[in-house]
């Protein structure tokens, strides 16, 4: 499974952005996906993640109600939709896939996912 972040950049506080996780290879439509994110000296943060076919999603508390994550297993692609985009937000954005997993109750730790994306990075200016 090889998996290409896109949609990354700089962008004002109040701002919005829409990442792209593309994915190739795998059965895409079968698993969770997730989006994390990480900043320098911190560990890999949970932002959200998706059931194989859309149905259920999870959003960390630090997101919710801005960030939206969506996918269209047509396009084998999952999307996140950050709206009021606050400076905390800057980080290095990585999509991943669980493909051991194709429902989840809970957000999965990050090494309950097998494969990741290279990372796109959003800066959010203040």
């Amino acid at each position: 499974v090889r998996l290409v972040e896109s949609g990354g950049g700089l962008v004002q506080a109040g701002g919005s952005l829409r990442l792209t996780c593309a994915a190739s290879g795998g059965t895409f439509s079968s698993y969770v996906m997730g989006w994390f994110r990480q900043t320098p000296g911190k560990e890999r943060e949970f932002v959200a993640a998706i059931t194989w076919n859309g149905g259920g999603t999870l959003h960390a508390d630090s997101v919710k109600g801005r960030f939206t994550m969506s996918r269209d297993n047509g396009k084998n692609a999952v999307y996140l939709q950050m709206n009021s985009l606050k400076s905390e937000d800057t980080a290095v954005y990585y999509c991943a896939a669980a493909t051991r997993w194709s429902v989840i109750a809970k957000p999965l730790p990050p090494s309950e996912y097998d494969y990741w994306g290279q990372g796109t990075q959003v800066t959010v200016s203040s």
